[in-house]
């Protein structure tokens, strides 16, 4: 594994590729996120966790809990690499995985379709709104489809002030999810889009 550097060009489709963050890859995934977590200590467990198992566990308790998952032996992200070094990360996993999605009323099921839920991003500061996000959701789809999954759906967030602080886009952007082939289904406020793409059988 190695460590993104500064100043590299983008990386074309081909140089990128993804794999399920499998306990082989922990490594390369504690990397990724670095000593705050991604953010803040997240270690991306905050849609996995109650407002309060979260905030208990911020730093090492929530990584513990990421660590637990990537050992479950059923993925709960995929990473991006560039060549050896992990530059992305996006999270999914069957909707009902998600404790916050389950109680967030603004994100209440569209319909009764069982569906697989994109809800975090990280990508390396080196490498951002260079289409890393959109090949990720590409890979994700594909992950969601092989193990059955008919539908995926993510909740992206759009700015009303012109660009948005990259801190408050951890759950992507409609540009990206459109790149990759989703499209809308819900407005649930102003600043939250809900997006899908159906999944074919190989």
């Amino acid at each position: 594994m190695k460590r993104a550097s500064r100043g590299r060009s983008a990386p074309s489709r081909g140089d990128l590729r993804v794999d399920p963050a499998t306990p082989d890859r922990w490594d390369d995934l504690a990397a990724l996120f670095g000593p705050r977590g991604a953010c803040a200590g997240c270690w991306c467990m905050w849609w996995r966790r109650s407002a309060a198992e979260w905030k208990r566990g911020k730093g090492d308790g929530n990584r513990r809990a990421l660590r637990r998952l990537v050992d479950s032996g059923e993925p709960p992200g995929l990473i991006a690499y560039d060549g050896e070094t992990p530059i992305g990360w996006i999270a999914l996993a069957p909707r009902e995985a998600y404790a916050r999605l389950a109680s967030a009323r603004s994100l209440k099921p569209v319909d009764d379709t069982p569906v697989w839920s994109v809800t975090c991003f990280f990508v390396t500061k080196d490498y951002r709104r260079r289409g890393v996000s959109a090949h990720l959701l590409r890979a994700a789809a594909e992950h969601a489809r092989k193990r059955g999954a008919k539908m995926i759906e993510g909740y992206p967030v759009v700015s009303r002030a012109g660009r948005m602080p990259d801190a408050f886009a951890w759950t992507g952007l409609p540009s990206a999810f459109e790149r990759a082939g989703f499209r809308e289904v819900a407005r649930p406020s102003a600043s939250r889009r809900i997006m899908r793409k159906a999944l074919k059988k190989s």
